[in-house]
């Protein structure tokens, strides 16, 4: 249970303050490349015109060629700090990313349950260099207690698989949304074998909607963060969930197309094209 009750210090006439832009709280890891995590989330909002609120699960040692360690928060500093935020202000939407170990997502699944506002969750099992970054009891974590509250999840092929034990796209898709997703964005960039990269768009009550664009040459760190984010903030402008996934595709194509090498690693998504 949390430490300590959200809005306990809200002021009665907060419900009625309203704000000129969409706020999205992003609940993620720190990368000192800036090309994936919380940077990469505020880097996304201020494109799009959001303003971004943001909790952070973890430091991380990382280069542009793979994560060497991650440092997750104390949950109980992590609830307080929650706390005194979220007793402050009132976001529209909530994006998550990598949440360093079952404490923080834990304590993640508790935020969720008092705050009750939609999410979009990118299930960051591994680093782009290859490291795993979650392990079985995290993803049991994902599986029970935080799956439930996701309006939008956005897996790659491989973590589909990792989060569900199915092997083919379609049953994990269907385990997913059965474990409460309203929907399921599954993405194809790292297992594509052509010349396009296709993502498809799952929900209990829609036909699939199948979203392509040209594959680009290079290997790029933070694509799943950058388009996950765009989703976020295309939602929380009430965008419909089509209309969302496609303005984000876009909006992700297009900073992986003018990326930039800083390092000796992968491309870093360039999100300040427009």
């Amino acid at each position: 249970m949390l430490e300590g009750k959200f809005f306990s210090s809200i002021d009665p006439t907060f419900m009625l303050i309203t704000h000129s832009s969409p706020t999205i709280l992003f609940i993620g890891g720190h990368d000192p490349t800036g090309g994936a995590g919380i940077q990469a989330d505020i880097e996304t909002a201020v494109a799009h015109h959001c303003r971004a609120y943001s909790l952070v699960t973890c430091l991380t040692a990382q280069s542009t060629q793979n994560v060497q360690r991650l440092y997750p928060q104390d949950r109980c500093d992590f609830l307080q700090q929650a706390d005194v935020l979220l007793a402050d202000v009132n976001p529209d939407w909530v994006k998550i990313g990598l949440m360093g170990d079952v404490d923080i997502a834990l304590a993640i699944a508790d935020i969720l349950a008092e705050l009750n506002k939609p999410v979009v969750l990118d299930p960051v099992l591994a680093a782009g260099g290859g490291r795993e970054l979650a392990g079985p009891a995290l993803v049991r974590v994902m599986n029970q207690r935080l799956l439930p509250f996701v309006d939008l999840l956005t897996p790659n092929q491989a973590e589909a698989r990792r989060l569900t034990g199915r092997q083919k796209p379609q049953p994990a898709v269907e385990r997913l949304l059965d474990q409460g997703c309203g929907y399921v964005m599954l993405t194809g960039a790292d297992e594509s074998a052509g010349s396009q990269v296709m993502n498809t768009l799952y929900s209990q009550t829609e036909d699939p909607y199948h979203l392509t664009c040209p594959k680009l040459p290079d290997v790029y760190h933070g694509s799943g963060c950058t388009l996950a984010s765009a989703c976020a903030c295309q939602l929380a402008q009430h965008q419909t969930m089509k209309e969302a996934v496609q303005a984000a595709q876009h909006f992700t194509w297009r900073s992986l197309e003018t990326a930039e090498k800083t390092g000796q690693g992968q491309h870093l998504p360039n999100r300040r094209f427009i």
